[in-house]
């Protein structure tokens, strides 16, 4: 019984005893009945007042001459009888009142149905009840899948942006769930499962939600890691009872997130093969291979590790169909952006494609976080509009992170930020094929007291040699102009990133890439998803100590040519560094308008003469940039902490 219902019925009881209760305290006759106290009776009654009375135990009920009624109570008056008699009044004596056999039911089962209440209250409430209930402790086999009725998905295939193609591998899923007969005449069978791969953040289970929304069918939402337990044979339980559930409100999407956590490959690792996560895989295998494809039960699953997940989920039958959601083009972006700018009011110089120019890289989530962001900004300044000042201020913060203006540097140490980030900007802008400075900052951002922020011009997919040697010249082109300036005794720490971030590039290039001609093109590296399945321990690489020994001789070569080219370039432009550092110093932030014209020997235009925008601060050097097809350069400046 829903617990809803039994406390409707519980009410219903109470409230008739309730009642049955009065009523046999109220007078049938319904003639108001006055009580007394017994000396007033005795008074009323050596008066002649009193015609008739009713004696039931030591109650007693009469009616006057006046045929008003009264009540009193007898105190066992041995002498009240003859007091009667004497003034002729008429005696009526009854048995005393017995309740009627429902009074006596309720009153004898009343407590017990409380103690029935309360105990079945408890256990719904440890069991959670149905699906989505949760995790009582009497529920452990039921699926936690929260269930959203038919038509509660307001999600549609419109509200999903920037994944064009995607959008069209799911539509004929769309079609199938609205007309199933469509495809089944023609035998056709849709496929059971839908793997949705993509980085985080780029809409797989907002465009799931959407294939709902647009079917206007029942959607099953879960976890993978909700299915596993400490108990073996728990998950394999939720995984029956989610498929039963399912086929019940079939035709109905269920839509598995983070699918790796529970289908890793079987049999790696050092955990055996008869664990609980592996049960629940082998129980996920046989429902997902157990029912037709004219049940209408499609699962949808998502997850950005596709490489681990186990072959004999993947193969036909099962999850027949991959689908890439990857991070969006300029185009998507511009797209992704008008949906969300749809929800802020925005000024009229609000533009979609120049925000996404300015964005390569980010996906889905991170658009949506910047016009949060941007919202936020204006908010605090009480604008009614979000305009271009907030949406440039809002980037810089995602990629940069949060200015530190409260931090006090001292002079010494404003500028020798100062000529690191200048030695970065400009050995970045005369490299070959780098990405342009945007921007340069000498305030503090996250745990770095500078930035140099390159932002590519358009989306890029692959990288070059040449590409890569210019990011390692540019790199050290911070801590060679703190060595030029201050002399090598006073180089600092804040290269740290930026050294490990060259030597991992260039190790890249030689174990990776095959872009070293001393090592040819070989892979030398592991495969670094071995590591979290376990494989690691029991498979070694062919690589012997020679070989090993030249590959750190190809990587040193790498980073002697290219820190000495860094070195060459900041000799030739001794003045330069000079002038972009003093404008670091008076200005704290410049951008690539003011960038260009210290480059090109012109006088720098001030902040507030710059056509492009308003400047502002720079960001967080050690934070990772955001991973995507053209992710910006961050480059640190010294970090304030070892």
């Amino acid at each position: 019984m829903n617990p809803r219902n039994f406390h409707i019925l519980l009410w219903i009881a109470v409230t008739l005893w309730l009642v049955m209760m009065l009523n046999g305290m109220t007078s049938p006759e319904g003639i108001e009945t006055r009580n007394l106290s017994y000396s007033e009776f005795l008074s009323e009654l050596n008066e002649g007042a009193v015609r008739e009375v009713t004696i039931q135990d030591q109650t007693i009920q009469g009616t006057r001459t006046d045929g008003s009624r009264f009540e009193t109570y007898d105190p066992n008056d041995p002498g009240l009888i003859g007091d009667l008699l004497n003034q002729g009044v008429a005696i009526r004596a009854e048995p005393p009142e017995q309740p009627s056999v429902l009074m006596q039911v309720i009153a004898a089962w009343l407590p017990f149905m409380l103690l029935i209440g309360i105990w079945f209250w408890f256990m719904r409430r440890n069991s959670g009840g149905g699906v989505g209930g949760g995790g009582g402790i009497f529920n452990f086999g039921k699926s936690r899948a929260r269930q959203h009725a038919e038509g509660e998905v307001k999600v549609t295939l419109r509200d999903v942006a920037g994944v064009e193609e995607a959008k069209e591998e799911v539509g004929e899923l769309v079609d199938f769930l609205k007309s199933p007969q469509k495809f089944s005449n023609l035998g056709g069978r849709i496929p059971r499962g839908v793997l949705m791969v993509g980085p985080p953040g780029t809409g797989k289970t907002l465009l799931a939600r959407a294939i709902a929304g647009e079917a206007r069918v029942p959607f099953f939402s879960i976890s993978g890691s909700d299915f596993v337990e400490m108990f073996v044979g728990v998950g394999a339980s939720r995984v029956r009872d989610l498929f039963e559930q399912a086929k019940k409100s079939a035709p109905c999407i269920i839509f598995i997130d983070e699918i790796d956590a529970v289908g890793r490959k079987r049999g790696a690792g050092l955990g055996g093969g008869h664990d609980e996560r592996e049960q629940t895989l082998n129980q996920l295998l046989v429902e997902m291979d157990g029912f037709a494809g004219t049940e209408g039960v499609i699962v949808i699953a998502a997850t950005n590790r596709a490489d681990v997940l186990d072959p004999a989920l993947l193969r036909p039958g099962r999850f027949d169909r991959q689908v890439v959601v990857g991070l969006p083009d300029l185009s998507g972006r511009a797209a992704i952006l008008e949906v969300h700018l749809r929800k802020v009011p925005v000024a009229d110089d609000i533009d979609a494609r120049t925000i996404a120019r300015g964005t390569p890289g980010f996906s889905g989530a991170d658009l949506a976080n910047l016009v949060n962001e941007a919202a936020l900004f204006a908010a605090r300044r009480n604008k009614a509009r979000v305009d271009m000042e907030d949406m440039e201020q809002a980037k810089d913060k995602i990629m940069m992170g949060a200015e530190r203006r409260s931090m006090v540097m001292s002079e010494s140490e404003k500028k020798l930020t100062a000529y690191h980030e200048a030695g970065h900007a400009i050995v970045g802008r005369l490299v070959p094929e780098h990405d342009p400075v945007h921007k340069v900052s000498i305030i503090p951002r996250g745990r770095a007291l500078g930035v140099t922020l390159f932002l590519p011009e358009r989306d890029r997919y692959s990288m070059s040699k040449r590409q890569l040697e210019s990011q390692i010249s540019s790199l050290f082109g911070g801590r060679i102009a703190e060595e030029m300036i201050f002399g090598p005794e006073h180089v600092t720490t804040g290269a740290s990133n930026d050294i490990e971030r060259a030597t991992d590039i260039a190790r890249n290039m030689v174990t990776r890439f095959g872009l070293s001609d001393a090592m040819g093109p070989l892979a030398y590296a592991e495969d670094e998803s071995e590591v979290f399945l376990g494989r690691s321990v029991t498979q070694q690489r062919n690589v012997s100590p020679e070989t090993a020994q030249a590959i750190d001789q190809a990587v040193r070569q790498i980073i002697d040519r290219n820190y000495q080219r860094s070195r060459q370039l900041l000799d030739d432009n001794l003045d330069k560094l000079h002038a972009m550092a003093e404008a670091l110093l008076k200005f704290e932030t410049i951008d690539k308008a003011q960038i260009d014209d210290i480059m090109s020997g012109r006088t720098m235009r001030e902040p507030d003469d710059d056509v492009g925008g308003t400047p502002t601060a720079g960001g967080d050097g050690p934070a990772p940039a955001p991973k995507g097809n053209t992710p910006p350069s961050i480059v640190g400046g010294p970090v304030g902490e070892v």
